[in-house]
């Protein structure tokens, strides 16, 4: 995972910079407003012209992205940081500052809009929360480091604005040169446009393994959007458990499981009747909720993790690295290897799509293929040339396919693939159907059998046209051939995009409003109004100096804050770090407005200000700050992805644009009282709308999280 966490490392660079602005425009507005002699409006629209950059870029940003590719677009953030900082040390007067910032904007919007999804789409699911935390580690810690130079800078006898603004230029040549030298495109963007080779070269560098075949079928499977899927559940045992002399294809839409070691097999039979396993019987329960106003989402991604230990990884417990998983209803296993160069089987005339750089209606998931034959009671090969790991996709999650036949209306049987996600339940049934346990990574003893359970569909890019002229695999279009040319806005109105936008504008309109970016920017004159410089009286410093300073220790405590959310972000989980971290936030802004209102002395009201506004900051940090971000790159198909987050920040970004354009009016109107009040009460509202209707996605791979919200909003349109 080392290649994924250094490619996420050299993309936050530019959270890096984002940091680096609102700390130093928090700072070098003070200077601003004198030397320009600006009213209180000009101050507003100076600070806000970022936010309007960044909001107008964002209409765009995310189609381009899904057009262009996520790393052309964080090459122009570089050049646009670059310039914009060489102009903002050359402003002659506020109209050019304005200017500047508005180019600073943009490349602002661009980063905060694409780094989270590009970290998304190229880190493993076991570690994709601590990873898409890193921009909010690395955005603070630009902050710091600002917060130090502003500090420097006031001490000087005549403090320069232009060059507290201008030294941004410099990180942002380290930003273009990692863009441009060693940042990667996103594998699942490749596959989207259908450069299947790249992609493969690209998670290879990235997961530091040279077979990669399993997590290609998986972004593969990932280019579909809406369609049919439901909620089965299986036994799986080795094939040798079935019972003596009972042929492992004899039952229909049993699935094969290979194993990496040869003649190791298992097999999945399906289950009738009453569900006892967590993901099938949430399924009733989504009918039936026990808490109002619940959304069904949210209880049918909770019986994904109720199963499982926190164990940080989620990470399969009895499933093998199985080399791959096809039915075997009806077998025919090759054991010829798959050129993935070439496209073509070894000894075979079949050769298709020469012209591109791979072929998907050869299979993606092994070198060794599976299909149904139309000869009947052919017998099982097991003889498993070579080991091919892949299957397991992450969170505890393995991806099959079971080939089923149906009867058509001139009578004759038709077959198509099934795409099967399967995922361990943590559950071992025995022979006498008594449920044991199994510690570690041990094998299912004798006569035992794991319980899972699936979600199947249509695979993603399956074409009937193509199942007669190949044999081999599920019969798939080159995505290529299916890729739009543009945004595809139709797909907003499937009802699994359309929820999960729902939830995504929801928690960032909501994170807005609680008032962080007005704090940030603003926080200098927070901390003086709160009378800060009498706890820094006896070091001699200014008013501006002494909040400086204190701004600068304020985001200092915020980095360990955020190493704690780092760490528990794939292990607690998202939803609950918002549900413990929010009431937290919710009593230091009602305390604060308390001090404020109640007078207890200069130094004693000043003291709980500034631990208040401290308090608040860390624990922002460590729950709403990261997580709206992390949620909106995770929850919307391959097709849509830049479209969708898109749409979200854009919402945020007109918040934000709200907040700091009227704090400086709100201070001077309501005072810190007033401005604290509200956000309290907007925090209490996120808390509800957290509990209710976001749901938890750690550890799941990201085709899964959008199966599971086409699934829940289905479910929730039933109820309606």
């Amino acid at each position: 995972m080392r290649g994924a966490a250094l490619v996420a490392i050299a993309a936050t660079i530019g959270n890096f910079l984002q940091g680096w602005d609102n700390a130093t425009i928090a700072g070098a507005i003070v200077y601003i407003k004198k030397d320009l002699n600006l009213g209180t409006s000009l101050e507003g629209l100076v600070v806000a012209m970022s936010l309007i950059g960044a909001t107008a870029i964002t209409t765009c940003s995310g189609p381009l992205s899904d057009w262009l590719g996520r790393r052309p677009m964080l090459i122009i953030s570089s050049i646009l940081y670059f310039v914009s900082g060489l102009v903002m040390l050359w402003s002659p007067n506020v109209y050019v500052l304005c200017v500047a910032r508005l180019l600073d904007g943009f490349g602002i919007g661009i980063v905060v809009t694409l780094v989270p999804l590009y970290i998304s789409e190229t880190a493993p699911s076991e570690i994709r929360g601590l990873l898409n935390t890193l921009p909010q580690l690395t955005g603070s810690g630009g902050m710091f480091l600002s917060y130090c130079m502003v500090f420097g800078v006031s001490l000087m006898d005549s403090p320069s604005w232009r060059l507290m603004l201008g030294i941004l230029s410099i990180p942002s040549l380290l930003y273009f040169a990692l863009m441009v030298f060693y940042l990667p495109e996103s594998p699942r963007w490749l596959v989207s446009k259908g450069k299947m080779l790249e992609a493969k070269h690209v998670l290879q560098r990235l997961r530091g393994v040279e077979d990669v075949s399993g997590e290609m079928a998986l972004l593969v499977e990932g280019l579909g959007i809406g369609g049919e899927t439901s909620i089965e559940e299986y036994l799986i045992a080795p094939a040798d458990e079935l019972g003596e002399g009972q042929e492992p294809s004899a039952d229909k839409d049993e699935i094969k499981l290979y194993g990496t070691q040869e003649g190791l097999s298992w097999v999945a039979k399906p289950v009738t009747g009453q569900s006892i396993l967590g993901v099938a019987s949430r399924q009733e329960s989504m009918v039936n909720q026990t808490v109002p106003l619940m959304d069904p989402v949210v209880t049918l991604f909770g019986s994904v993790h109720e199963k499982l230990p926190e164990t940080g990884s989620n990470r399969s417990t009895h499933f093998l690295n199985f080399g791959s998983m096809f039915s075997t209803s009806e077998p025919h296993v090759r054991n010829e290897r798959w050129d993935e160069e070439s496209s073509q089987w070894e000894g075979e005339d079949y050769a298709a799509g020469s012209d591109s750089d791979d072929n998907l209606r050869s299979p993606l998931i092994s070198r060794q293929g599976s299909t149904p034959s139309t000869r009947r009671h052919n017998t099982l090969v097991q003889d498993v040339v070579e080991s091919v790991g892949g299957t397991g996709i992450g969170g505890g999650w393995q991806l099959a396919w079971k080939w089923s036949e149906t009867e058509g209306e001139d009578g004759k049987k038709e077959g198509g693939f099934k795409r099967i996600y399967l995922h361990e339940e943590g559950i071992v049934i025995s022979r006498r159907e008594s449920r044991v346990s199994i510690p570690g990574n041990d094998m299912p003893a004798e006569g035992e059998f794991i319980q899972a359970a699936a979600l199947v569909s249509q695979p993603a890019l399956y074409s009937k046209e193509l199942k007669d002229q190949c044999s081999v695999g599920p019969a798939m279009v080159h995505p290529v051939e299916t890729a739009s040319k543009g945004p595809v806005w139709a797909a907003l109105l499937d009802p699994g995009v359309k929820h999960a936008l729902f939830v995504g504008v929801g928690i960032q309109i909501l994170q807005q409003l609680s008032g962080i970016n007005g704090v940030l920017n603003y926080t200098p004159q927070i901390l003086g109004e709160a009378g800060v410089q009498v706890l820094l009286a006896n070091l001699g410093l200014s008013s501006n100096s002494a909040s400086f300073l204190i701004s600068a220790i304020a985001t200092l405590l915020m980095l360990p804050c955020i190493g704690v959310a780092m760490k528990l972000m794939d292990i607690s989980g998202r939803r609950r770090l918002l549900l413990t971290t929010i009431p937290v936030v919710i009593v230091s802004l009602i305390i604060l407005v308390f001090s404020v209102i109640v007078k207890l002395g200069t130094v004693v009201n000043a003291a709980i200000s500034t631990a208040c506004v401290m308090v608040y900051l860390c624990f922002f940090v460590m729950g709403y700050g990261p997580i709206p971000n992390i949620l909106c790159s995770e929850i919307f198909p391959t097709r849509v992805r830049g479209l969708c987050i898109a749409i979200c920040v854009l919402i945020a970004w007109i918040g934000d644009i709200l907040i700091s354009y009227t704090m400086p009016v709100m201070l001077s109107s309501i005072g810190l009282a007033g401005i604290f009040g509200i956000y309290a009460v907007v925090c209490m509202i996120s808390w509800a709308f957290v509990f209710l209707k976001v749901p938890e996605t750690k550890g799941m791979p990201l085709e899964v999280i959008t199966e599971f919200f086409a699934v829940g909003a289905r479910q929730a349109t039933k109820n309606e």
